[in-house]
């Protein structure tokens, strides 16, 4: 899993029978402090994400474990919402 913010969304009118309903959003990583880096991905909103919200992405086969993207041809989803980052005792991020 890796920590990520929400960017944005993709609209696709055209594509794949099986993501037809699924909300598509892309996700830029983030570090245990929530600054962005310049990777981006395209993920399935499994849990009702929205901008700006810091989630956990599950990728590979993985992403293909929830619910919603079981059987489906998805290689990401935001499996998570995060209300909290603590390492160490420290608190790095709070929603």
């Amino acid at each position: 899993m890796t920590l990520g913010k929400v960017t944005g969304t993709i609209v696709a009118t055209q594509k794949d029978e099986k993501l037809v309903g699924s909300k598509l959003m892309v996700v830029q990583d983030v570090d245990l402090n929530g600054e962005v880096d310049r990777k981006y991905t395209v993920a399935v909103d499994a849990v009702g994400a929205g901008i700006g919200e810091i989630v956990l992405v599950a990728t590979g086969s993985s992403a293909r474990q929830t619910e919603m993207t079981s059987n489906k041809p998805v290689d990401a989803v935001i499996m998570a919402i995060v209300d909290t980052v603590e390492v160490c005792g420290r608190i790095r991020y709070q929603k």
